[in-house]
């Protein structure tokens, strides 16, 4: 049978499919303990309950994170992902006991175990990844894989209160459908093929932290990973709160049950894996990292509206909504960020201080419902508009973080709108940084070639006398260094230096002139020794570029001297690669 199952589905597809399984029990047992809980205590209490609960949920993550991570990189992630299934089935029948005999200490024993199971099991589901699908797939994996999650936590979502409420609240019936999934979840495992463990002698260390102290200074040393892993890890604070707070806030602004509190949420889970799923479409072949500050600013923004529209039913569902989907948008990127750019040797440790940073938040999460409504006693609709303000400054800080790819991502958009462009020659495009050598006509030549490519890039230009106020500040906002008419490239160090300094950072250089001869200037940097040495010393590609922009036609039709003026015709063709020489052994390897 399983050979059955090997031939008719990949691995991705096995691997998706158990992490799906994994979620929805996470989420349809830890609101059955929430539920149970209120049977027992009072629906006065939620408060409380979910912050009790949501708490122990997290410590595994914030215990285990590290040594899961280090277990990730030492052997083989898909025996892991077997084991970590057989361990779920087993607490999942542990289950059935705890519920019928009614055990609140049984019941929080249950979800810590669970909870730990899903921290060991994490690394090597992200980790795994990368190994079973090839780097250009990793966005659009990443955002099929977490909508299945957020399709499980509809489900669980779903499960939990529907299995209640067409049993009467028979928790044992529950507990018995939650042993079902584990059981599939565990043949579902086993037919993920086998992956052999990265090669890392890394030992375990006690010292908990001291593991994500250092798996962050690896991530540290890379461009932007470290940014990544913090904002991936405020996402799950945000929606951990928001999962807690969508039930006080059914009950006391829009009256509604505990159970139809439940109920609410399905619809923010429902924008996150439609939000995940427009990420990976935006984002392409490529990370798209620039999607990040405006997803920021799309959940800020819902989430004082939810506040403001707290006590109407009808304008709080698409608000919830949108604060799912922009939710998706942001973590998508971010997580499939960490896992093209984290060092294969270290990938499953950068992805568990990621879990443990993520998880950290989630106990904040679960403090803050606690400290906003019993200390300070403020309403859960008072409370979105708090974490609406926390998200705001998460968003300026990523902004600052990723200015370079938001500019952009926002010019590419730009260009796709201002121009109808054609392009020649994107196979001459290559995956890594290069230098780009244009004819300069007009500011708007920035936004072809970043629409036009999906690296970020600095320009350098030859200075001219007629730029106004507007243009000084976009230049600005874009980077651009001004070249001396006075003082050619190749004998202006500063430039030089700076053109270097930028292709080391990964982020291509394109150099704008204002000579029309654009072979005679090209020949002049292949043979400026100077220049040259860059290219040698960088091991990156330089490409010519010709730019070319359709005529306004004054005597034509209103609507078509409209369009040409707001959708240009534009034709932008790279040519052949002028190659550096070529890179030492270990570099080549390293740069793939």
């Amino acid at each position: 049978m399983r050979s059955f199952l090997l031939r008719r589905f990949s691995s991705f597809t096995y691997l998706n499919v158990t992490q799906f399984l994994g979620a929805l029990n996470d989420n349809v047992y830890k609101l059955l303990i929430v539920y149970f809980f209120i049977q027992l205590d009072g629906i006065e209490n939620s408060h409380r309950i979910l912050a009790t609960t949501g708490a122990i949920f997290v410590l595994p993550f914030l215990l285990f994170s590290a040594s899961s991570g280090t277990l990730a990189d030492r052997f083989s992630k898909r025996n892991i992902i077997c084991l970590t299934k057989i361990f779920e089935l087993a607490i999942m029948a542990f289950g059935i006991f705890a519920f019928a005999y009614e055990s609140k200490l049984g019941s929080y024993c249950i979800l810590f175990l669970l909870a730990t199971q899903s921290a060991i099991f994490g690394p090597s589901k992200y980790g795994i990844l990368p190994e079973l699908v090839s780097s250009d797939k990793i966005s659009k994996a990443n955002g099929l894989m977490t909508s299945f999650t957020f399709l499980a936590i509809i489900l669980g979502t779903f499960c939990a209160s529907f299995l209640l409420d067409v049993t009467g609240r028979d928790f044992i019936f529950a507990a018995i459908f939650c042993t079902g999934v584990a059981l599939a979840g565990v043949v579902t495992s086993f037919c993920i093929e086998y992956t052999p463990p990265s090669g890392s002698s890394k030992k375990f260390n006690a010292s908990f932290l001291y593991e994500i102290y250092s798996s962050l200074k690896i991530a540290k040393g890379e461009p932007s990973l470290l940014a990544a892993v913090f904002g991936s890890a405020y996402f799950l604070f945000l929606g951990a709160f928001v999962q807690l707070n969508m039930i006080p806030f059914a009950v006391q602004s829009l009256h509604l049950s505990d159970v139809q509190g439940g109920y609410l949420f399905l619809i923010t889970a429902l924008g996150i894996g439609s939000g995940a799923m427009l990420a990976g479409k935006l984002s392409g072949k490529i990370v798209e990292l620039g999607i990040v500050p405006l997803a920021g600013l799309g959940v800020t923004i819902s989430c004082y509206f939810l506040d403001l529209f707290s006590n109407h039913l009808f304008a709080v569902i698409p608000f919830v909504m949108i604060v799912g989907l922009f939710g998706g948008m942001y973590e998508i990127p971010l997580d499939s960020y960490i896992q093209v750019s984290s060092p294969r040797k270290f990938r499953g440790q950068i992805v568990a201080a990621t879990n443990f940073l993520s998880f950290f938040g989630v106990l904040c999460a679960s403090a803050l419902l606690y400290l906003l409504s019993e200390v300070f006693g403020l309403s859960s609709d008072q409370a979105f508009t708090i974490v609406g303000s926390l998200t705001l400054v998460v968003t300026i800080a990523v902004t600052f973080q990723f200015f370079d790819y938001l500019t952009r991502f926002v010019c590419m958009i730009l260009s796709r709108l201002h121009f109808r462009t054609t392009y020649q020659g994107l196979n001459h495009i290559p995956d890594t940084p290069a230098v780009y050598v244009c004819t300069h006509t007009a500011w708007n030549d920035t936004l072809l070639l970043l629409g036009a490519q999906r690296r970020r890039m600095r320009f350098f230009i030859q200075h001219e006398q007629g730029h106004s106020k507007w243009l000084h500040r976009l230049y600005r906002l874009l980077k651009v260094v001004l070249i001396p008419e006075i003082e050619p490239l190749e004998k202006n160090p500063e430039c030089l230096s700076a053109i270097k300094k930028t292709l080391d950072k990964g982020i291509s250089v394109c150099i704008f002139i204002n000579e029309p001869d654009l072979d005679a200037e090209i020949e002049k940097l292949k043979h400026s020794y100077s220049f040259r040495e860059i290219l040698d010393e960088t091991h990156y590609p330089m490409i010519p570029v010709t730019i070319e922009k359709g005529e306004k036609h004054s005597q034509a039709r209103f609507f078509t001297r409209l369009l040409n003026k707001f959708h240009v015709p534009a034709s932008i063709g790279f040519q052949s690669i002028i190659l550096a020489k070529q890179p030492p052994p270990d570099l080549e390897l390293e740069l793939d």
